[in-house]
């Protein structure tokens, strides 16, 4: 990603910022806006990506697209043409909602299942969350992987439990094998 310490900055910047001023939840909800935009408009990407375009045509742009966002995130787009910097405005938004969750205590879980996942697996599911993430709120999103033939694989951040049954076979397999 484009410039991610400096992203990772700006966002830290921002999330302090919108603490200060009482507003975090709704500058949030603008880099979840501008993220989203971003990745679901190649358009908006090539233009805040090309170093033709000036930046005062950059700014009245974001302005007049994203006309409803928090004073704050226009103050950031101000200043990311003050400093010519608007090819990392993806990755700040996508680090400030990072940032924003572990402030919150939120965490992110990843399970991958075999077939869609019934409330008899997500209750075990967020069982074994709730031991490896104590004092935490759960998101879970669900990925169905057929590959995995059974079970589960469960993400949460760095760390990765494989409770999956091709897991399993691979196990037995390198034991019979060795």
């Amino acid at each position: 990603m484009i410039g991610t310490r400096a992203a990772a900055r700006y966002a830290k910047a921002m999330l302090e910022i919108s603490i200060e001023k009482g507003n975090s939840e709704a500058i949030n909800s603008d880099m979840i806006l501008i993220s989203q935009s971003i990745a679901e408009s190649n358009e908006l990407k090539t233009f805040l990506l090309n170093p033709t375009v000036k930046d005062e045509i950059k700014i009245n742009a974001l302005l007049e697209v994203f006309a409803t966002t928090n004073e704050v995130t226009k103050d950031l787009f101000k200043l990311l043409s003050t400093n010519s910097r608007f090819e990392i405005l993806d990755g700040i938004a996508s680090e400030f909602k990072k940032q924003y969750e572990s402030y919150k205590g939120i965490e992110r879980v990843l399970v991958t299942t075999a077939i869609p996942m019934d409330a008899t697996l997500e209750a075990k599911v967020i069982a074994k969350i709730k031991s490896l993430a104590p004092n935490k709120e759960i998101i879970i999103s669900n990925i169905v992987e057929p590959g995995i033939l059974g079970g589960f694989i469960l993400r949460i951040g760095d760390k990765q439990y494989n409770a999956s049954i091709a897991n399993q076979l691979q196990v037995l397999k390198r034991e019979l094998t060795n």
